[in-house]
């Protein structure tokens, strides 16, 4: 399996790492930490340096209460960082749910739109018909501000997956050839502690919807839930969560912590590659 970005055709026969930089002063994990273009643009090279495959430039927060930007103060964001990092050697994401962002990143040279509202914006899947880049298409309900009281389904992941599927088939349709997309479950976006477990432990259910899966589990309320510790303690369960998920179908994984979790999916690629008969 492989993903087809604009620059980029990337093999997917092993699990890839996708380094966030927020150029946010409001994110829920390091929000304001790279504020500065130069601070941010120094991050996407160090997070290149640790073995980052892909790089996810985010300029507007989603996590819930979060205050909304227009387009201009996205792009305002994102748009130095974006111009230095497409230099890097790596494809290139930019999280927006704007389709003049899309637009303008699109030009700008970005790799990938990564859309925590699957392209569902009016106007968002014309943006990107007519460029080569990669989609991630994610699953959520409402806005940041009421995804947490929307958080009910009779069975979330076959709600998950129906979602998943439609969204890919409307784009498929569109004509954005399949291997330009990529699904993500939206672990943490209107869904419960309990929903976003049970979703990872059937997780193989959403790998056999025919697109690559990205996952975000990095740093996640659901893992301070489960272990007590704030999100500065949380790097041990993201990289039990990463790893699970890289077990149950997950093909890129989208973290803060670019070094430990390289290191850890070298174990579990040695291992897994030393797991035939002696």
């Amino acid at each position: 399996m492989h993903w087809q970005t604009r620059r980029f055709r990337l093999d997917l026969s092993r699990p890839r790492v996708m380094g966030i930089v927020n150029l946010t002063p409001d994110s829920f994990s390091d929000g304001g930490q790279f504020g500065s273009a130069a601070a941010a643009i120094a991050h996407c090279e160090r997070l290149v340096a640790e073995g980052a495959d892909l790089l996810d430039l985010g300029a507007e927060s989603s996590r819930p209460g979060a205050a909304r930007i227009d387009a201009d103060e996205e792009w305002r964001r994102l748009a130095p960082v974006l111009d230095a990092a497409v230099q890097l050697g790596v494809p290139v994401s930019v999280d927006t749910c704007k389709p003049e962002v899309m637009r303008r990143a699109i030009a700008a040279g970005a790799d990938v739109i990564n859309d925590i509202q699957a392209l569902q914006a009016p106007g968002a899947v014309e943006a990107v018909l007519g460029s080569e880049v990669g989609l991630c298409l994610m699953h959520m309900k409402g806005e940041p501000d009421t995804m947490a009281n929307l958080a009910v389904y009779d069975d979330v992941v076959a709600e998950v997956a129906a979602f998943l599927a439609q969204r890919a088939a409307a784009l498929r349709q569109a004509g954005v050839a399949a291997d330009r997309i990529t699904l993500d479950p939206g672990y943490g976006f209107a869904k419960t502690s309990a929903q976003n477990l049970r979703l990872l432990a059937h997780q193989a259910a959403l790998a056999s919807l025919g697109h690559p899966l990205l996952v975000g589990w990095s740093r996640k309320r659901t893992l301070g839930e489960v272990t007590g510790r704030a999100v500065d303690g949380r790097l041990a369960a993201s990289l039990a969560a990463a790893l699970k998920a890289v077990q149950h179908g997950a093909h890129i994984l989208r973290v803060h912590d670019v070094a430990a979790t390289v290191d850890a999916l070298k174990v579990w690629q040695a291992v897994s590659d030393n797991a035939g008969p002696n």
